[in-house]
């Protein structure tokens, strides 16, 4: 047989496991489950990069020896596959999304497939097939008709509440929202009301409702985006500006959830980084809401959310968000051009952009006075950019002693700042935030401590009618509608310019087909151009559709069912899974996906639908492969190029030139011409021996910087399972690592010396049932002890490291005996899979079944040594080496090491006192 081909092996394997369905999953089975996932991903025109698979590898290696466990594992994968990329293509070129969708992901498909990846393949799913989309559709109708009831701390059907308001009208009803959205009645207005007025009364109820929301709008791209969509005013994709705008929205009301999701995180075996992320994305705190009555405007009062209700004495000045509420009615016509100037530059700034600037102090002065509740003192009302509409209250007290912002502030705009403890120090310079010491120049807490003060206050503000003790959540509501096209419909739609869900039995609202992929001339979202489509024939639908991470927040549970036509998932199938055992994927998703997975698995299990209490386990955050980028240095002013050894001798600029045309640094200048025509009568200044050398830098992976290696050319070079092992063994999983093609030959070596213990010379195969020698026994139980400790921690880099120390041992003792041999294959093949399977049949096994086959066991005894070698020291100076039996006693080796001229020989005439033995470690004899 000839030498290791893996190219050729690899097709047959990969062309075997699709034909035999090798790795589809059984919805029950004897054997324990063990679920694993890959965050799925969104299928671009560019395809995979060899930075893409490094997690789908990492996960493929678990799922593979999770089999050799014994598990019935799922590993699926598929796409989410709406989105604004498709979008925007389709936009410039009039190409429908789903056509451009198709052709990507067969290329994600074809890509993925020639990697070896152990998925099943027969639950693909993807987020902008109808039959999927149809169930994401009814979870949001089931979170239209539900509501969050605090009495039973879970969200319910409406009908409960209906059946409240029949009864006691809405007195006495607890519900997560705002209260101020909603209106008091009795049950006999309640049994009066019309059903339009009925359901205006529901809305604000409802887990999924419509409210005038602020909204990052980008008019170059006619929709709405998220606050990750948006970079210094600017959209991320195009470059459009980005401002602020009042917009009717469709909202998840995430906040009720609040306190469960920061909960919830204790139980879970995620990266601490992420669950930190989540808890200071929720961000809890307990303190006061306060009400500022507003001079001279007997009805308009200004409430303010503070933890430091203690520092009310020292609040010298209000601040709103531009967007507040009350802004026009507290602008008098003097300030309202400085007032409106401050608003519109306000909206060309994003939210993130304003929390984040920290450095420059703005802001406004409106001509109105708010009073304090407690000192009854005036003070000034503003407007700055750092307060945001769309948290808390949209409005903050402002105590410049305590807090380093409103300090800045009143030192710019000369507003007062009052000392408001006695241990509060270098007010000239700076805030002290301290809750130390005794309040000073604060009315009716003077002399108090923090506790104490702030239990007095709450209790006055209460008995006044001016606050409350309140806990509080930084998280808002989930903005839920896209302006766009590629998206799912939200099932809604509008009788009398009221909303209603659309009945379960008409589900999917399909996407229908339009002309053109942008907003209408009038405004409009694109599906406004749709002709003729309404709900039954005659109510106008909702225009937008559901943001990018709808479909993405309950996909793990379809796997689960992929073809279940009833329900969104069987009842068996998901109680079976239960929930995802290992979730791979990238720590940028903390605070989007990850936190509204985990949001709609909770509604879920409130309406009784899923049975865990988490969508994902066990998290892991794998790095990023930073690319090898590849430098050419044109002298200035021409079309020559100087070698990275000489180019300090010329004025040159660096350029950056294709990876794929560099090898070892080497550049192929030949292909470099050809790669541009602006290249194409380049010349060159070369090293001494006639190459021309390039520069490098390690950076991200991107096309831009011409770094993009596609793994489609490293396994036509080097086949797959040497790719897999490369990326494992680049670095440890979580950290990020630089990407050097150079690397690849030393694992495809590896390979090749590993296929040779089975062929050697690369001759016919020859693997003998000859009994093992302990030495060969030795290196494939360490091995096998090894690789195991490594995979169920995750530390995949050192067990390539480990595979090949054991190949080379082996290969010094020229092992090519069965016993060794057969689990040694075993424990390769959940790294390098092709050929395992290739050397599994050969050793006589049923073609395609290593995954099958049982992990080795480990027995410690073939690590136990025969001999041990002992240092020797005289009065703890070692002198010589000593070999004894592993069995020998302490006493043994006393008396051997006396009986020998040990003492006689580096004693110096002296006598042995005493003979010290530490068993396996060496012998100390203490003479005088």
């Amino acid at each position: 047989m000839p030498g290791y081909s893996p190219q050729e092996i690899e097709k047959k394997w990969q062309a075997h496991w699709q034909a035999h369905h090798t790795f589809k999953a059984d919805n029950s089975s004897d054997k324990p489950k063990f679920y694993a996932l890959d965050m799925f991903p969104y299928p671009s025109g560019a395809g995979l990069h060899v930075g893409h698979p490094l997690g789908y590898i990492a996960s493929d290696i678990v799922s593979r020896y999770k089999r050799l466990r014994g598990y019935n594992v799922l590993h699926p994968m598929g796409f989410d596959s709406f989105g604004l990329p498709a979008e925007q293509y389709a936009i410039q070129t009039g190409q429908h999304p789903a056509l451009t969708t198709e052709i990507n992901i067969d290329t994600y498909i074809r890509q993925l497939s020639s990697l070896g990846f152990s998925y099943d393949w027969s639950r693909e799913i993807r987020t902008s097939d109808p039959t999927y989309y149809k169930w994401t559709q009814w979870i949001f109708l089931k979170l239209f008709n539900s509501w969050y009831n605090l009495d039973t701390n879970r969200a319910e059907p409406l009908k409960t509440l209906l059946d409240k308001f029949a009864e006691n009208g809405s007195q006495g009803i607890r519900a997560a929202g705002d209260e101020q959205e909603r209106h008091d009645f009795t049950a006999g207005q309640w049994k009066l009301f019309t059903e339009k007025q009925r359901l205006t009364a529901v809305h604000p109820y409802r887990l999924a409702y419509q409210q005038d929301t602020y909204v990052n709008w980008c008019a170059g791209l006619g929709t709405v985006l998220s606050n990750d969509e948006v970079k210094d005013g600017l959209s991320e994709r195009g470059g459009f500006p980005v401002e602020r705008r009042l917009m009717p929205q469709w909202n998840l009301r995430i906040t009720a959830y609040a306190d469960r999701l920061l909960q919830g995180l204790d139980t879970l075996d995620w990266p601490d980084a992420v669950k930190e992320m989540q808890r200071n994305w929720i961000g809890r705190s307990v303190g006061a809401e306060v009400t500022f009555p507003v001079q001279g405007h007997a009805s308009a009062q200004i409430k303010v959310y503070t933890t430091r209700v203690d520092t009310i004495y020292g609040a010298t000045f209000l601040v709103l968000a531009p967007e507040h509420e009350l802004v026009a009615e507290l602008t008098p016509p003097e300030q309202k051009e400085a007032v409106q100037a401050y608003i519109d530059a306000t909206k060309r700034r994003s939210e993130r952009d304003r929390m984040a600037d920290v450095k420059v102090v703005s802001g406004v002065f409106t001509g109105s006075f708010g009073l304090n509740p407690v000192s009854g003192e005036p003070v000034q009302i503003w407007l700055a950019d750092y307060v945001l509409a769309g948290y808390g209250t949209g409005a903050v007290m402002a105590v410049p002693s305590g807090d380093q912002r409103d300090y800045l502030f009143a030192k710019h705009f000369d507003l007062p700042i009052v000392q408001v403890t006695d241990a509060q120090q270098g007010l000239d310079e700076q805030a002290d935030p301290t809750k130390e010491g005794r309040y000073v120049n604060s009315g009716i807490i003077d002399g108090l401590g923090y506790k104490e003060a702030t239990t007095k206050l709450i209790a006055f503000l209460e008995e006044k009618g001016l606050g409350k003790g309140k806990t509080n959540f930084r998280i808002r509501d989930a903005i839920f509608g896209r302006q766009r096209y590629w998206g799912e419909p939200i099932p809604i739609y509008y009788k009398d310019g009221t909303a209603y869900g659309i009945a379960e039995a008409d589900l999917p609202l399909v996407l229908p087909e339009i002309d053109e992929y942008k907003p209408t001339e009038t405004g409009e979202p694109p599906l406004g151009r749709a002709k003729d489509w309404k709900y039954k024939g005659q109510y106008e639908y909702e225009l937008s559709t559901m943001p990018g991470w709808a479909g993405s927040s309950w996909y793990y549970l379809r796997y689960m069912d992929p073809h279940n036509t009833e329900r969104f998932v069987g009842e068996e199938a998901e109680q079976y899974w239960q929930n995802v055992d290992l979730y791979l994927g990238g720590a940028e998703h903390a605070t989007g996906h990850l936190l509204y997975s985990r949001f709609w698995h909770l509604f879920l299990k409130d309406l009784g639908l899923v049975s865990a209490n988490e969508p994902f386990q066990k998290l892991i955050n794998q790095g990023m492969i930073l690319g090898r980028s590849n430098f050419v240095y044109r002298i200035n002013g021409t079309n020559t190029f100087v070698t990275l050894g000489k180019k300090d001798q010329h004025q040159t600029t660096a350029l950056h030139v294709d990876v794929n045309i560099v090898h070892n640094d080497v550049l192929d200048t030949e292909a470099f011409k050809k790669s541009r025509p602006d290249y194409a009568n380049a010349e060159f200044i070369l090293e001494d021996d006639d190459r021309y050398v390039s520069g490098w830098e390690v950076e991200k992976m991107s096309k831009a910087k011409f770094n993009v290696v596609n793994p489609d050319v490293l396994v036509g070079q080097y086949g797959a399972d040497a790719l897999r092992l490369y990326e494992m063994f680049l670095g440890p999983l979580e950290q990020f690592k630089p990407w050097n093609t150079n690397g690849m030959s030393g694992v495809a070596g590896f390979l090749k010396k590993f296929w040779r213990l089975y062929h050697p010379a690369d001759g016919a195969f020859a693997v003998t049932d000859e009994a093992p020698k302990p030495a060969e026994l030795k290196a494939l139980h360490k091995a096998i002890r090894k690789v195991e400790e490594d995979i169920e921690r995750f530390s995949f880099n050192t067990t390539v490291s480990a595979l090949m120390i054991t190949v080379n041992e082996l290969t010094a003792l020229e092992c090519h005996k069965r016993a060794v041999l057969e689990p040694l294959v075993v424990i390769l093949s959940p790294y390098a899979p092709h050929l395992a399977e290739e050397l599994w049949q050969l050793l006589g096994h049923e073609a395609g079944s290593i995954s099958a086959a049982t992990y080795p066991e480990f027995k410690e005894e073939f690590l136990v040594e025969d001999t041990v070698n002992y240092p020797l020291a005289i009065n703890g100076k070692v002198r010589e080496q000593a070999q004894f039996p592993a069995t020998a006693t302490a006493a043994d080796i006393e008396a051997a090491v006396l009986g020998s001229d040990f003492v006689e020989r580096f004693g110096e005439g002296k006598t042995a006192k005493k003979v010290i033995v530490v068993p396996g470690r060496m012998v100390n004899v203490v003479v005088a």
